[in-house]
C-alpha cells in the first residue's frame, strides 16, 4: 500500500490516498491492542511463573526456575519436570525422558546418576545439584536447534491466510509490472491516469484488514480465557479448540474432585482389622505422598511405626503397584488386584467387582516372597486386605458433559484403575455410553488399540503409553482430539493430542507439556473454552469471506482487462469506500459474536466457497457494463461511478447473506450500512466530492445503472442457491466415500 500510495503522490493524485486511513487505523489498532494484550498476559505470566524448591544455606527456598544458578541444590519430585542439567546427589527417583529420547521407559535414578532436562519425574523425591543451566543444558540446546529449522507449525486457518496472502503477493508483481506496460505502452494513458488505473487495480487485490482482523480476534479470544483463570500456551490451540469432536478424560480430578479418601478397609486373611491398619500405617510410613492415592492413605493410616525400611518400590502408572521390604525381611505389595495376583485373581474377582461395581477404586495389601525390584513380579503373593477408596463426583461434571453431548463432541475416559470401577463412575457422571468398557490389558496390538479406540467409551488399566496410542488413533481415523490430564502418566498423551488441556493442581510437567492450562482446576470451564474457540474461528471464517470476494474480483479483472486492452474501470478511492462500509467495520462487530457451532471443513475452502456468489455476480455486471459502455462510450468518470454502486451493491448483498440468520445486532448493521452507503453515494453524487471521486451521474448512465443494479439482486440469490446445492452434492459424494472407506476398512 505504501508503494501504490508514492505511486499515487509521483502522479499528484492526492485523492487517490484514501486507502492509507485504513492502512493507518489497521497499524494503529493492532498496536494498542497488542500493547493491551500484551499487560494482560504478562500480568498471568507473573501469576504462573513456574516455581522449585532448592536448598541454599541449608534452608528450603522457593524460588523462580529461571532464578536458579549452577550449583544450586534443587529438590525434584514427583510430576517435576527437569528444567536443568543435574546430578543425584540425595535420594532416589524414577525418571522418564520420553520427551526427549521418544522412549517411554521408566528409568530408575540414584545418587550420582545424571538427571537430562526435558526429562520428568515419575515417582520418589531426591536433591540434585544443577550442572548446566539456561542456554547450557541439554533440553535448551534442542529447542534452539529447532529453532533455526522449520518453526512451529501453524493452525490450519493461519496456514491457509499465509498461503493465500502468498498467493496473491506473488501475483502482485508481475500483474502490476503487465498493468504499468498497458496503461502507459498499449492504451497511451497519461502519467496520472495510468497510475490511478493501475493504483486501483492493485488496490483491490491487497486483504487489507484480514490479517488484523484474524490477530485481533485470536487475541481477544486469549484475553477472554485469561480472565476466566485459563492460561493459554500457544495461539494455535484456539483453532484446534474449535474443531474438536472428541475429549478424552481421566476419572481422577476430571470427572471427580481431586481429594481421594479412604471408604473402607476388608481384611482377606484371619487378621484383625487393628493388625491390618498396623501394617498399612508401616507401609505409608515407608512412602512419600508423591500422589492423591498415598495422600489419601497417609491421612487414614495415620498409627505410629517403628519398623526400619530397606528398600521401597514406589507406585507408578506402568506398573500398577508399589512395595516395600522392611528389615525384619517381610515384604508388602500395595496395588491392582489383579495385577498382583495374575492367574489367582479369579479367586478374588468377585469381590472386588462388587466393590468396583459401587465405583470404588480397590487397592489390594499382600505379603510377598519374592525380590519387589523384579519385574514381573516372580514371588508368591498373598492378599491380606483391600483397601477402599472413592473421590466424589464434581457436583458441576454431569451438566458439563451434557453440554459436550449436545455439541457433538464425543467423550472417552481413559483410565488407570479398574474399567468396572470407572465406567460406574462414568455412568453417574451422564456420560454416554460409559456401559462400554474394556480393559486395557485385552489389547496386545495397535490393531486392537485402533479398533478400540472406536468401539469403546471407558478404557481401563491403561498404561502410559497406551494412552498415547488411543490418542494417536482416534487422530488417524479422522478425529480432532483434546486430552485433559494432570499427572505424570498423562504426558505423553497430552503431547500426542490435537490439544491438550492440563489441571494447574497437578504435576508441574502435565502444566507444561499442555497447550492450555485451567488455572483453577475446575473441568466445568472446558464448554466455556471449547465455546471461545469455537466463536472466533466460525466468525473470522465468515468474516473473511467479506474480504476476499473483493480480491478474487479485483484479481481475475486485471487479468480480464489485459488480456482485451481496456482501462481496468474500478477507482481506488471506490474500493475504500466499498471496504469501509461493506467489509471492515461490519467484519469486525461479526467477529466478535457468540457462535457456538462445530467447525467444520477447511477454513479457505469454506471462505472460498463463501465468496463464489458476490465474486461472479461482481464480475458479472461489471464485465456487463463495460461490454454495454464500448456501445454508449461513457466518460471514463461516469463508468466509473456506476461500477461503484453496482460493486457497493454486490458487497451489502455479501454482507446480508453473511449475517444470516437475522437477530437485533446483524439486522441494525446490516441496515446502517446500506444506509451509510446510499447516503455516501447520493451526497457524494451531487455535491460532486473530488475526495470521494464521485460526480453526477447523466441521464444515459443512470438508466443503465438501474437496470443493472436491478439485474445484480437476482444474480446474486440465484449464484448462491446454485453454489449451496452443488455444495451439498459434493458433500453427500464425500461422505458417501468416506463410509464405503470406512466399510471396506472394517
Amino acid at each position: 500500500f505504501i508503494a501504490l500510495a508514492i505511486f499515487a503522490i509521483t502522479a499528484g493524485a492526492w485523492e487517490k490516498l484514501t486507502f492509507m486511513g485504513i492502512v493507518i487505523s489497521n497499524t494503529a489498532i493492532g498496536i494498542v491492542q497488542e500493547l493491551r494484550s500484551k499487560k494482560v498476559l504478562d500480568k498471568m505470566a507473573l501469576l504462573t511463573e513456574r516455581k522449585c524448591a532448592v536448598v541454599r544455606d541449608g534452608v528450603e527456598q522457593t524460588v523462580g526456575v529461571h532464578d536458579t544458578v549452577k550449583g544450586d541444590a534443587v529438590i525434584f519430585r514427583a510430576g517435576s519436570q527437569i528444567f536443568a542439567d543435574a546430578q543425584i546427589t540425595e535420594g532416589e527417583v524414577v525418571a522418564n525422558e520420553a520427551l526427549i529420547t521418544g522412549e517411554a521407559d521408566e528409568i530408575p535414578k540414584k545418587p550420582g546418576d545424571e538427571l537430562i532436562s526435558g526429562s520428568f519425574i515419575m515417582s520418589g523425591q531426591c536433591v540434585a545439584e544443577l550442572t548446566a543451566v539456561g542456554e547450557n543444558s541439554f533440553a535448551s540446546k534442542l529447542t534452539i536447534e529447532a529453532k533455526k529449522s522449520k518453526n512451529r507449525g501453524k493452525s490450519e486457518m493461519m496456514s491457509a491466510l499465509t498461503r493465500f496472502a502468498k498467493v496473491m503477493g506473488i501475483l502482485f508483481i508481475p500483474l502490476g509490472v503487465a498493468m504499468i506496460v498497458k496503461e502507459f505502452f498499449i492504451l497511451d494513458q497519461s502519467y496520472r491516469d495510468g497510475v490511478v488505473h493501475t493504483v486501483g487495480a492493485l488496490g483491490g487485490m491487497i486483504p487489507q484488514g484480514l490479517y488484523l482482523l484474524t490477530s485481533l480476534a485470536l487475541m481477544t479470544a486469549i484475553v477472554r480465557l485469561v480472565r476466566k483463570r485459563t492460561l493459554v500456551h500457544e495461539m494455535s490451540c484456539i483453532e484446534t479448540l474449535a474443531r474438536v469432536d472428541t475429549l478424552c478424560v481421566d476419572k481422577t480430578g476430571t470427572i471427580t474432585e481431586n481429594k481421594m479418601t479412604v471408604e473402607d478397609v476388608v481384611p482377606l486373611a484371619s487378621l484383625s482389622l487393628s493388625q491390618v491398619t498396623g501394617m498399612m500405617s508401616d507401609y505409608v510410613f515407608a512412602h512419600q505422598a508423591d500422589n492423591d492415592t498415598m495422600l489419601a492413605l497417609k491421612r487414614y493410616f495415620t498409627g505410629e511405626t517403628t519398623r526400619q525400611v530397606v528398600t521401597t518400590l514406589p507406585f507408578t502408572s506402568s506398573r500398577k503397584y508399589g512395595a516395600v521390604t522392611f528389615a525384619e525381611g517381610d515384604s508388602y505389595l500395595l496395588g491392582a488386584p489383579d495385577v498382583i495376583l495374575g492367574d489367582r485373581f479369579h479367586a478374588l474377582a468377585s469381590v472386588v467387582d462388587q466393590y468396583s461395581a459401587k465405583g470404588c477404586r480397590v487397592l489390594l495389601l499382600a505379603a510377598y516372597t519374592g525380590d519387589i525390584s523384579q519385574n514381573p513380579l516372580d514371588g508368591a503373593a498373598t492378599a491380606i486386605a483391600l483397601i477402599l477408596l472413592a473421590n466424589k463426583i464434581r457436583d458441576e461434571a454431569p451438566d458439563t458433559f451434557r453440554y459436550f453431548a449436545e455439541n457433538n463432541v464425543a467423550i472417552k475416559v481413559i483410565s488407570g484403575d479398574n474399567a468396572m470401577a470407572v465406567s460406574e463412575v462414568a455412568r453417574r457422571a451422564g456420560i454416554a455410553g460409559a456401559d462400554r468398557y474394556i480393559d486395557a490389558r485385552a489389547l496386545s496390538d495397535d490393531e486392537e488399540i485402533a479398533q478400540a479406540a472406536n468401539e469403546y467409551t471407558v478404557f481401563g488399566r491403561v498404561t502410559p503409553e497406551q494412552k498415547k496410542k488411543l490418542i494417536r488413533a482416534m487422530r488417524k481415523a479422522g478425529h480432532t482430539v483434546a486430552m485433559t490430564g494432570d499427572g505424570v502418566n498423562d504426558v505423553l498423551a497430552l503431547k500426542e493430542a490435537d490439544c491438550s488441556v492440563a489441571m494447574a493442581s497437578g504435576s508441574d510437567i502435565a502444566a507444561q507439556a499442555s497447550h492450555i492450562v485451567l488455572l483453577d482446576s475446575d473441568f466445568s470451564a472446558m464448554p466455556s473454552i471449547v465455546a471461545e474457540g469455537r466463536r472466533v474461528i466460525n466468525n473470522i471464517e465468515r468474516s473473511a469471506a467479506l474480504y476476499v470476494w473483493k480480491n478474487l474480483f479485483s484479481l481475475v479483472l486485471a487479468v480480464i482487462t489485459l488480456i482485451f486492452t481496456v482501462p481496468y474501470p474500478i477507482d481506488a478511492t471506490h474500493l475504500t469506500i466499498i471496504a469501509v462500509l461493506t467489509t471492515g467495520f461490519p467484519s469486525f462487530i461479526l467477529a466478535l459474536e457468540p457462535n457456538e457451532n462445530l467447525v467444520r471443513g477447511h477454513f479457505m475452502r469454506n471462505v472460498l466457497v463463501r465468496t463464489i456468489p458476490a465474486a461472479v455476480t461482481s464480475l458479472l455486471v461489471i464485465i456487463g457494463m463495460m461490454l454495454i459502455n464500448t456501445a454508449v462510450g461513457l466518460p471514463f468518470e461516469q463508468l466509473s461511478v456506476v461500477c461503484f454502486v453496482l460493486l457497493g451493491t454486490v458487497g451489502l448483498m455479501m454482507l446480508y447473506s453473511t449475517s444470516m440468520p437475522f437477530n437485533a445486532l446483524r439486522a441494525v448493521l446490516s441496515a446502517g450500512m446500506t444506509v451509510a452507503f446510499v447516503t455516501v453515494s447520493i451526497v457524494g453524487m451531487v455535491m460532486s466530492v473530488g475526495v470521494l471521486s464521485l460526480v453526477p451521474l447523466e441521464a444515459n448512465a443512470g438508466a443503465i445503472l438501474a437496470v443493472l443494479a436491478a439485474l445484480t439482486v437476482p444474480s446474486y440469490v440465484g449464484i448462491h442457491i446454485m453454489t449451496e446445492r452443488v455444495g451439498e452434492r459434493i458433500s453427500a459424494f464425500l461422505a458417501k466415500r468416506r463410509a464405503a472407506r470406512e466399510a471396506s476398512a472394517e
